[in-house]
C-alpha cells in the first residue's frame, strides 16, 4: 500500500494505491461495473444507475451503508481512468496503471483526506475480489 499527495487531470490529490497481480483489465472491470461497486467499496451498500458499465455522463444514486441515498454524475472516463461527483461534489478518482501486475490508484481531493482508510479498505476487497 502506498499514499503520497500527486498531481493528477485534476489537480493535486492524496493517492492511496496498491499493486495487485492480476490483470489491469479485471481491475478495471470492478471498478467501471456499478452492479460490482457495494463488492469492494466499504462505504456502497447499493448503487441504483440505469447501466451496469459506466462512461462520462453516467449518472445514478449510491446508497451508503449509513442509508443515506446520494446522487452521483460520471464526470470522466477514458485510459483507465474514472471521476466523479457525488452529491455534485468532486469526490474520488480511480485509476489502473500498468497490465500485470497492475496498480490501481484513488485520488482523493486532499480536503477529504480522511477518507483514505476507507479507500485502504477498498484495496484490500479488489485484491481479495482478483484473487490475489
Amino acid at each position: 500500500m502506498h499514499a503520497g499527495i500527486e498531481r493528477t487531470p485534476d489537480g493535486r490529490r492524496l493517492c492511496v494505491s496498491r499493486e495487485i497481480d492480476a490483470p489491469a483489465e479485471v481491475l478495471w472491470d470492478y471498478l467501471t461495473d456499478t452492479e460490482r461497486w457495494p463488492e469492494w467499496g466499504p462505504s456502497v451498500r447499493a448503487v441504483d444507475c440505469g447501466t451496469r458499465q459506466i462512461t462520462a455522463g453516467t449518472t445514478g444514486w449510491i446508497e451508503t451503508v449509513g442509508g443515506v441515498r446520494v446522487p452521483f454524475e460520471i464526470t470522466s472516463c477514458r485510459d483507465r481512468r474514472w471521476t466523479w461527483r457525488v452529491a455534485k461534489v468532486p469526490a474520488t478518482g480511480h485509476r489502473v496503471e500498468g497490465e500485470r501486475p497492475c496498480r490501481v490508484v484513488f485520488e482523493i481531493p486532499v480536503l477529504a483526506g480522511g477518507y483514505a482508510p476507507v479507500c485502504a479498505r477498498a484495496l484490500q476487497d479488489l485484491a481479495r475480489l482478483a484473487g490475489t
